[in-house]
């Protein structure tokens, strides 16, 4: 798997954990403040295509995963990064991938995920009238508490 041992020799020292799904798919867990690092070295120097980002409330934490597809491998790399579910904050995608734009403001508006530097971080799905502060993917929201 060349594409995972680039990034092993390129950041070796910054890596929590890694997680091969499949020959196809990999899982790199990594401290949110390397953030844009990885995502630099991947989107750009691996010509790495980016796919999506997902938030996820694991009810302990918050996770965010960014998604990148490295075509001439057929490989997909997913960056994952925890943060605190209390404050769930993190830098913006999208001084680097400018198509970062309209999932960080979704996981915003319905995780709560705030990204720090994000162009445009307001409502984008839900109307004025829904709560602010009550965010409808948190798994907590489902039974009526913020």
């Amino acid at each position: 798997m060349d594409t995972l041992e680039t990034i092993k020799k390129r950041f070796s020292d910054r890596i929590k954990n890694i997680k091969i799904h499949s020959d196809i798919r990999i899982y790199i867990e990594i401290d949110k403040k390397d953030l844009l690092d990885f995502a630099k070295f991947i989107f750009n120097d691996m010509d790495a295509r980016f796919i999506t980002a997902t938030g996820v409330d694991n009810l302990d934490s918050m996770e965010v995963l960014y998604h990148f597809s490295i075509d001439r491998e057929d490989v997909i790399v997913s960056l994952r990064v925890l943060l605190d579910r209390e404050d769930p904050v993190i830098e913006s995608l999208t001084p680097v991938v400018k198509g970062a734009l309209n999932i960080e403001k979704e996981m915003y508006e319905l995780l709560g995920i705030k990204f720090l530097n994000h162009p445009e971080l307001k409502r984008f799905l839900l109307t004025e009238e829904y709560p602010e502060g009550v965010f409808p993917l948190r798994k907590d929201s489902q039974k009526g508490k913020k």
